[in-house]
């Protein structure tokens, strides 16, 4: 009974997610069996390098792409099965989205707010211009109303986007580098606006980004490597014995089904890990060491 009433808490769940695509007679896996759950109401923030799988998995998870194996699940709605029109459906009401690139987000021709009322008026909501008053409000950009793009900075771009993706009240928002071309103070207000979406109207969040400054704002990083996630770092605030805040960020690595798990790069690298480790089992953990053997070049007997 826990369980189910915990899957019903989460709004994005991938489970051995599988993506290949074949070009020439070539076969690239970008996702190799990731495993993903994000519960309602929650920011997480994906990081990850070049390559990596982190745009693939946001194309799947915002309809754009479809798996070639696995589980992805978003808002209990099954990625992998889901046909023409429930996926437009989908990409009306149950997403919204923010592209790095502020020319993708807005009609260049359009004011502010009727770039916030196209979303609106296409999904035939009744009430829209009152919801588009109240976003432009919430992100800080009420002053915008009446102004085009190109009369916006670049962040009052990025947070009238925002407003954009909330339009359709989405129960997610998924967003691609948000703060990918804006200097750090733009880049601090945009996420603001992220997060008081989140507190505000309750979506849950999901934000791809490079930008470890902008991951280190939210409650739960997740990094991709090699289409898989490899460990995640969890932050939170607690009181010490003299009252005072202190923030603790916890790093785990991620184990799959098989039971394997993936090192971070600075413990690999502080402890020079190569080829094989030595482990074993103590009563309430596992311990790592390099090996030693084959440090000295002594190898294994019969090798």
């Amino acid at each position: 009974m826990t369980e189910l009433l915990a899957a019903e808490r989460r709004d994005i769940v991938c489970e051995d997610l599988v993506r290949i695509y074949t070009a020439e007679g070539v076969e690239v896996q970008a996702l190799q069996g990731l495993n993903l759950r994000v519960d309602a109401g929650e920011v997480v923030a994906v990081v990850g390098a070049s390559g990596s799988g982190k745009s693939t998995l946001l194309n799947i998870l915002s309809g754009l792409d479809t798996p070639t194996a696995g589980v992805a699940k978003v808002a209990g709605l099954d990625m992998l099965t889901m046909k023409g029109r429930e996926r437009v459906r989908y990409q009306r009401h149950t997403v919204g989205f923010v592209w790095q690139q502020t020319s993708r987000n807005l009609l260049p021709y359009l004011t502010a707010a009727e770039n916030v009322a196209v979303p609106a008026a296409i999904a035939r909501r009744r009430s829209r211009s009152s919801r588009v008053e109240l976003l432009l409000e919430a992100m800080g950009v009420a002053h915008c109303r009446d102004r085009r793009p190109a009369e916006m900075s670049g962040g009052e771009q990025q947070r009238v986007a925002i407003a954009v993706a909330l339009v359709n009240e989405p129960r997610v928002l998924l967003a691609d580098e948000p703060t990918g071309e804006l200097d750090e103070a733009t880049s601090a207000d945009v996420f603001e606006a992220i997060r008081h979406a989140n507190t505000e109207f309750g979506v849950t969040v999901l934000v791809v980004t490079h930008d470890q400054a902008v991951a280190g704002h939210v409650g739960r990083t997740v990094q991709i490597r090699d289409g898989r996630t490899a460990t995640e770092i969890l932050r939170r605030t607690e009181l010490d014995e003299h009252g005072q805040e202190q923030h603790i960020a916890e790093e785990f690595a991620v184990l799959d089904r098989a039971g394997r798990l993936q090192l971070p790069d600075d413990f690999v690298g502080a402890l020079r890990l190569q080829d094989r480790v030595r482990l074993a089992l103590e009563p309430d953990h596992i311990g790592v060491w390099p090996d030693e053997l084959e440090r000295r070049g002594e190898g294994v007997a019969g090798e």
